[in-house]
């Protein structure tokens, strides 16, 4: 399970710049499995706190049971604002059961906790004429510019 602050070590401009554009936004969109396979898109809020990343839902919700079934996730940072780039994560969210836990993270609302083991962050912008796209991923940090739409320039970061 690689949490938020694992991610930021492993790099951490891109995990700053992926956190200030969740930050500019409260709600994103989430994107889960439903029973049959497809995808479902919910409205969804990020929590940041103790070097983890947390989704919460209301109790009985769909993305809460889709999410209690398969465990894939991909949240996108608001796409209405386009100031710090287009910035997604991806993963799976991990229910959170301790009483004491969700409590402490939730501030007392009884809802469904999820705890994120981030698989995957993407951060994508437009320098000039070049599109630049960011990635990380467990022992993988790149970036790909791509020029007057032309062929991508590839660059290892770390």
């Amino acid at each position: 399970m690689t949490s938020w602050d694992e991610f930021a070590a492993a790099a951490p401009s891109l995990a700053s710049r992926v956190r200030a554009r969740f930050a500019a936004a409260e709600s994103h969109v989430l994107a889960t499995l439903r029973s049959d396979g497809s995808p479902r898109v919910s409205g969804s809020e990020i929590d940041f706190r103790d070097g983890e990343a947390y989704l919460g839902s209301m109790l009985d919700a769909r993305k809460a049971r889709d999410l209690r079934r398969d465990a894939r996730f991909a949240l996108h940072a608001c796409p209405g604002i386009e100031e710090g780039g287009d910035a997604k994560i991806a993963g799976r969210a991990v229910e959170v059961t301790d009483p004491a836990e969700v409590t402490r993270v939730q501030e007392g609302q009884e809802s469904h906790l999820f705890r994120l083991d981030v698989r995957e962050a993407v951060l994508t912008w437009v320098e000039e004429n070049t599109l630049v796209v960011e990635s990380w991923h467990p022992g993988r940090w790149e970036r790909f510019d791509r020029p007057d739409n032309g062929p991508a320039v590839h660059t290892e970061l770390g």
